[in-house]
């Protein structure tokens, strides 16, 4: 039996990590080449990019059983695989119908990598000497300044993007095939449940991830245009409020571990929570551009280790099979990530941006005020 407690599995845990965030930022510079290949207007192109989500989430519900059952070394390895080969595929779907089929199945390999990868690195977290889960999800992080930044380079570059992703799906894949022999085998859950309603405290959990997922959705999709419409930076500088954001953010996990050991989960929560509220009050109430950017600062590091928190919490808990628990987590949050940000835009619509903004900070609130229930239903500080 290989042990959880070793460096060459959590080198296998930070690659997979770093291949799923690596492997989805491969495809943001090629959009607007997918577009202009198949000729579509942008409502056809938004309808094909909600396959990702979609495919995402089917594909989590189902990955969750599956990963309770054998444990996350299959289904890691195959998703992984997956997603770096049919990333090619992207660039040269000819019609929206196979381009809306080959991002179904990248959004499910995603989903499928998403859950099973945070199941593992649970495991490897509760086996190690200290707190390792916040430098997995830093990998992510990198993965995908990584993924988008080589990939604006080959384009630039003026090498094809069919060129570009199989150069990008072959790093994946070489990545992919040295953390195999690496990571755990199956864990011993033949007897867990291919379904387990989320309840008692997995359903506090999943909601305080919803709410950050959601906050870092409205970031990236709303920042640009608040800050241009109250006048802090020009049209053209819109999009460094989520620079400063996914700066703040992948600083404060590459930290988080041993903040964490030296905080514990709860002041963890606590202090995460009230950080990130500071910041948008410091971004929707100071006059001053400078200070008011700054605020996207502290909503990064606020929020940066909540979620592998609250990962390692459902990894603790009790009240169902912990791979379900994470898989409901996971998907709960993936779906505010992906819907959350509509749903801002019918409420700006309603009271204004500002105003939609300020009711992200409230409802950040509740990760400070439920920590300690959080904490102790899971039985950890």
């Amino acid at each position: 039996m290989i042990s959880a407690n070793r460096s060459a599995t959590r080198l296998a845990t930070r690659l997979s990590f770093l291949v799923a965030g690596f492997g989805i930022a491969c495809w943001a510079p090629l959009v607007p080449f997918a577009k202009e290949r198949l000729q579509i207007d942008s409502a056809m192109l938004g309808l094909l990019l909600l396959c990702i989500g979609i495919g995402s989430i089917l594909a989590m519900v189902a990955t969750s059983p599956l990963t309770a059952r054998y444990g996350g070394k299959p289904v890691i390895v195959t998703s992984g695989i997956a997603l770096a080969v049919v990333l090619p595929l992207l660039t040269i779907a000819a019609t929206p119908l196979t381009l809306g089929l080959a991002l179904l199945l990248f959004g499910a390999a995603l989903g499928s990598l998403d859950v099973a990868m945070n199941v593992h690195a649970v495991e490897v977290d509760r086996a190690a000497d200290k707190p390792v889960l916040s430098g997995f999800h830093a990998q992510f992080s990198i993965g995908g300044f990584a993924g988008a930044g080589l990939m604006t380079i080959f384009l630039s570059l003026k090498i094809s993007a069919l060129t570009g992703s199989l150069i990008c799906a072959a790093m994946m894949l070489v990545a992919m095939l040295i953390a195999a022999p690496r990571l755990l085998p199956s864990v011993k859950a033949e007897d867990a449940p291919l379904f387990v309603r989320p309840h008692g405290i997995v359903l506090l959990l999943a909601l305080l991830a919803m709410i950050t997922f959601l906050a870092e959705g409205a970031v990236l999709d709303w920042s640009a245009l608040l800050i241009t419409q109250t006048g802090m930076v020009g049209a053209s500088q819109g999009g460094i409020g989520y620079i400063l954001f996914a700066i703040a953010m992948t600083v404060g996990r590459l930290l988080g571990d041993r903040l964490t050991a030296w905080l514990g989960d709860h002041r963890t929560l606590v202090g995460g929570g009230i950080v990130a509220v500071v910041g948008f009050v410091v971004l929707l109430s100071v006059p001053v551009a400078p200070i008011a950017l700054a605020g996207f600062l502290l909503i990064g590091l606020g929020a940066s280790n909540i979620v592998p928190v609250l990962f390692r919490l459902a990894g603790a808990q009790t009240h169902m099979p912990p791979a379900l628990a994470i898989g409901a987590i996971t998907t709960l949050g993936y779906a505010g990530i992906l819907a959350g940000p509509a749903g801002i835009g019918v409420v700006a619509q309603a009271v204004g941006l500002r105003t939609a903004f300020w009711m992200l900070a409230g409802m950040l609130l509740l990760v400070p005020l439920t920590a300690r229930r959080a904490t102790r239903a899971a039985g950890e500080d």
